[in-house]
């Protein structure tokens, strides 16, 4: 199991590199630009440049774990079509060829002749990647592979992506927005139960070489599966004092979490109602992010102890990757809405997000959103305590209106 974690992992850099050269590759960059001005767009450009990168990202995972894992290519499931159509009215379905020449011909006929832009994109995405953690050496356990389905968000928060802002600065560790935000996102569920197995989150732009301008980035990830529990562990995770482990921090007791109050990262378009409560819970703790991905990072990372988004705009695709992660940390992203309407005591399970069944009635897109809204967290202690306080808040301003 740590060889398909692994490829995962290589796909991912690769993924990120596509990213990467998208911004750092002049002839690149320029389609990118013509992103931008929506209201200027050369018209010769009648292909979205935003949805090619996607959709080249998502067919580069696709057809490496399919080449090293034979029938695992089809399990893959993502936001994003393969089916483009040029200025001369082809229709082209864009696949990764066996060879960069290949590549460079069916992307020339995509990209409408731009042979620079064909050459630089397959270079990248021909080129070899590898990845080592010693961790993944240690996993012993075998998953089988027929069980297994992936969802997969290429690039998540695009907005950002193509607004590329490079000189946000963080508020207490966590963007608001910028080139930060961006992740690609890696999600492995069981396709009998649901339940999210292992996440891969890759972060394209972490940190910027100030006098080559060239970004580094950082991936995370996480496996959870019968009781054995192993993730990345990060060194900026903060510690509480010196001598505390990761399991005492994803631990925090009630106690702890009421003495020092909550921290929460929520969209700028959270409900009104919400913030009014999250306000009473958290206080000044609480911190605006662009980005689905980015958000569940925050909770990985240590950042805050809550995501919340009570909107039914999130997908699987956002959510099962982190989900993966926070469960190998002891946490997990549950239904905000069944939470709400049950009002659980103590001990009893939470409503978890599950990944292999659509929405019963809604069509398209709408089948897979995580339609209750959801919360991600690291500990089941502070989950509870955290709703209590929440249930809590909004009941008191439900009487008062």
């Amino acid at each position: 199991m740590s060889d398909i974690l692994r490829e995962l992992l290589c796909v991912a850099e690769k993924a990120a590199n596509i990213a990467r050269a998208c911004r750092q590759q002049e002839a690149l960059f320029q389609l990118l630009i013509e992103e931008k001005k929506e209201g200027e767009k050369n018209k010769k450009f009648a292909v979205d440049f935003k949805t090619l990168a996607d959709v080249l990202v998502q067919e580069v995972i696709k057809q490496n774990l399919e080449n090293k894992f034979p029938g695992l290519g089809e399990k893959i499931s993502g936001e994003e079509s393969n089916e483009f159509t040029n200025d001369l009215g082809e229709k082209i379905i864009l696949r990764l060829c066996s060879t960069e020449a290949e590549t460079v011909k069916l992307l020339s006929k995509v990209l409408n002749g731009n042979k620079l832009a064909s050459e630089a994109l397959a270079k990248v995405v021909h080129q070899d990647v590898s990845f080592t953690d010693p961790a993944l050496d240690l996993i012993r356990i075998n998953i089988p592979q027929n069980t297994l389905g992936i969802w997969v968000d290429p690039i998540d928060s695009t907005y950002q992506y193509i607004k590329g802002s490079a000189d946000i600065k963080p508020n207490q560790g966590i963007f608001p927005c910028g080139l930060q935000c961006v992740t690609i996102l890696i999600g492995v569920y069981d396709i009998q139960t649901g339940m999210p197995l292992m996440g891969v989150i890759n972060q394209p732009f972490v940190s910027q070489d100030p006098n080559t301008h060239r970004w580094k980035g950082q991936c995370y990830w996480g496996l959870s599966y019968m009781g054995t529990n192993i993730h990345s562990l990060q060194p900026h995770i903060p510690k509480r004092n010196s001598s505390e482990t990761l399991s005492q921090l994803t631990e925090n007791t009630s106690s702890e979490a009421e003495s020092h109050g909550f921290s929460a990262v929520i969209s700028t378009s959270e409900k009104e109602t919400i913030k009014a409560a999250l306000l009473r819970v958290c206080g000044d703790s609480i911190f605006r992010a662009a980005g689905a991905g980015y958000k569940s990072l925050c909770v990985v990372q240590g950042l805050v102890d809550i995501y919340i988004f009570s909107d039914d705009t999130t997908f699987k695709w956002d959510s099962c990757a982190a989900h993966a992660i926070l469960r190998s940390m002891g946490g997990g992203i549950v239904d905000l809405k069944e939470c709400l309407e049950r009002n659980p005591e103590k001990g009893l399970n939470f409503p978890q997000l599950v990944y292999h069944v659509p929405n019963e009635g809604a069509s398209g897109v709408d089948q897979w959103a995580n339609k209750g809204g959801l919360i991600a967290y690291r500990s089941r202690k502070q989950l509870e305590t955290f709703l209590s306080l929440l249930i809590q808040h909004l009941v008191h301003a439900d009487t008062n209106t």
